[in-house]
């Protein structure tokens, strides 16, 4: 199978089903169909830069006012935001390039138990923040981002992350998904500012489609205890130019994520990337997916999506 990376949507190119040593052709209720190909890596090192680059050019050119103003991220307002931006650069530098990661100081023992450190964390960081002000955040940000696009493009994508991606439900995970995760982090977070102040949106498709392509990995956590017969299988299709359309199968009574379309799906569930974006990082409320989501086939199968997260919470 191909791995992805994302040189191909900064192309403007789909990634092609390629899966290896089959055929394209059905292979009966267990198997790909034309136009599939089973999850696989996404590099996501090499847009750390321009995504860098968006963010400084959007900081300067907010106005006094816009770094009080209030975001969809509960009760952080603009400016925290960014500190927590700040925070996390410091974090990944001090962890990954100077051996120097933050352990708990008691065992950790459950995913809420490790939601809560990492949000004290936050917390103990975001607070003392509030004396620097706007230029004092971007000037840091301008000295730590480069050392962050540095370090990236420098894990070896395959070797082992000094922390897993739990929403992707793995207990170790290699660097090139928690690099990705980083990713989705920097740019859902520069969203929540852009939308605060009404900048555009980064729904291309360079940005928009390596983001929906990791967070679906949250999709098969979702479903984790929910039962069906084999066979049965629920597409995502994400309209606009960053969209495309994922597949969870239920195949040796798991669900398996495809890129592409399942041809007779049991449901599908249709959404623009504007929903998607904040479905994924918990900032579409349920009732608001509801209403702006489409669901065809059977609706009892698309409830477990309203639920997945691609964000620790």
């Amino acid at each position: 199978m191909r791995e992805i990376s994302s040189e191909d949507n900064l192309n403007e190119q789909e990634p092609a089903a390629e899966v290896a040593g089959e055929s394209v052709a059905s292979r009966g209720n267990h198997g790909y169909f034309a136009g599939m190909e089973p999850i696989s890596p996404l590099y996501t090192a090499n847009l750390f830069p321009p995504l860098y680059e968006e963010l400084d050019t959007l900081l300067h050119g907010l106005s006094h006012d816009d770094w009080d103003r209030p975001t969809v991220a509960g009760h952080w307002l603009v400016r925290d935001v960014v500190a927590h931006l700040l925070h996390g650069d410091l974090r990944k530098l001090a962890a990954y390039r100077d051996g120097h990661p933050l352990r708990p100081s008691r065992p950790i023992t459950s995913y809420a138990e490790l939601v809560g450190f990492i949000n004290s964390l936050n917390d103990q960081f975001i607070e003392p923040a509030r004396i620097l002000s706007g230029r004092l955040l971007r000037e840091l940000l301008a000295f730590t981002g480069p050392m962050v696009c540095e370090l990236v493009a420098s894990l070896p994508p395959h070797g082992s992350s000094l922390f897993a991606v739990h929403w992707a439900g793995e207990s170790e995970s290699e660097n090139w998904l928690d690099t990705g995760r980083e990713y989705t982090e920097r740019w859902h977070h520069q969203m929540q500012i852009r939308k605060s102040v009404g900048a555009p949106a980064l729904l291309e498709r360079r940005w928009l489609f390596p983001l929906l392509d990791l967070s679906m990995r949250a999709v098969p956590v979702a479903y984790r205890d929910t039962s069906a017969p084999a066979g049965a299988a629920v597409v995502v299709t994400v309209g606009g130019d960053g969209g495309s359309s994922w597949s969870l199968v239920r195949e040796d009574d798991e669900w398996k994520l495809f890129r592409g379309q399942v041809p007779s799906p049991t449901t599908t569930v249709t959404m623009e990337g504007e929903h998607a974006w904040r479905l994924f990082f918990n900032a579409l409320p349920a009732h608001e997916a509801r209403q702006r989501l489409v669901v065809s086939g059977d609706a009892s199968l698309a409830e477990p999506l309203f639920g997945a997260r691609s964000v620790m919470v």
